[in-house]
């Protein structure tokens, strides 16, 4: 597990934080964020990586294959998302029309494929833990723009959880052999959180990474402050991520209907 920080770092424009030129840290992806400000442009073209565009906040124009598409979103918190999935060789101009910053991931893809803009009205939205489990401790909105059920041409998954103050996701702790990419935002930017991974602790905080590439993780954000994280993974050869989550043992009993019980037991 390996978690950094880059906000003392960042500039306008495309920010690395995982490279294939220097260390992938397992995740077989390059990540990065994009600052823009108003009448900022950027292009994205690459030979053979398939690329995942994701506004986090902001007003862009995409401009791909041929097709524009204006896409606004003030925030990660009420607002729904558009996110570019383009394959090798896909010529893309980002225009911005106000200060914006965009969640980008690529990796290497043989196939082709048409780009799909996913949008507000395509995101799949799975409401977790909304049934009173474990006392609503762990309600959360896991939202997923593609993954191999409804892209299997991509090598790559995209998603993010909207985390409620003082809540748990990615919870009961889980893994799965495809290593995930964490990226956090918080609805104040002094918001913060705890990751756990593998035995290790860490803070989360904006614009925080985290890499997950082997052993059982879960995480909490500080009350009063709302968490939004995207979620990158990166398939394996002959092994891709089909939703794929095994549960630690130790607490597999807390998926039971009568978890809460031994809190407050019914009497």
């Amino acid at each position: 597990m390996t978690y950094f920080n880059k906000n003392k770092e960042l500039k306008r424009g495309y920010n690395a934080y995982i490279d294939e030129s220097t260390n992938y840290m397992g995740t077989l992806m390059n990540v990065g964020l994009l600052v823009m400000e108003d009448g900022d442009t950027y292009t994205y073209e690459s030979a053979d990586r398939e690329v995942a565009i994701l506004l986090f906040e902001g007003k862009v124009t995409y401009e791909y294959a041929g097709k524009t598409v204006e896409a606004d979103r003030p925030n990660c918190f009420h607002y729904e998302a558009y996110c570019l999935l383009a394959p090798k060789g896909t010529k893309i101009t980002l225009t911005a029309h106000s200060h914006s910053e965009l969640y980008m991931q690529d990796t290497l893809n043989e196939k082709d494929y048409e780009p799909v803009m996913y949008t507000p009205e395509t995101v799949q939205t799975q409401h977790a833990g909304s049934k009173g489990e474990l006392m609503g401790a762990m309600e959360r909105e896991i939202k997923t723009f593609f993954d191999y059920d409804n892209a299997p041409f991509s090598n790559m998954v995209l998603g993010e959880v909207l985390n409620r103050p003082g809540k748990w996701s990615s919870y009961p702790p889980h893994h799965h052999p495809q290593p995930e990419v964490y990226f956090y935002r918080f609805d104040y930017p002094h918001g913060f959180g705890a990751g756990f991974a593998n035995g290790d602790v860490y803070k989360t905080e904006q614009n925080g990474c985290a890499v997950i590439n082997h052993g059982f993780h879960s995480q909490v954000v500080a009350p009063g402050y709302a968490m939004c994280y995207a979620w990158g993974i990166r398939h394996l050869e002959g092994d891709p991520w089909l939703k794929t989550r095994i549960d630690d043992k130790e607490h597999e009993w807390l998926w039971k209907p009568d978890a809460n019980d031994h809190i407050y037991p019914n009497h």
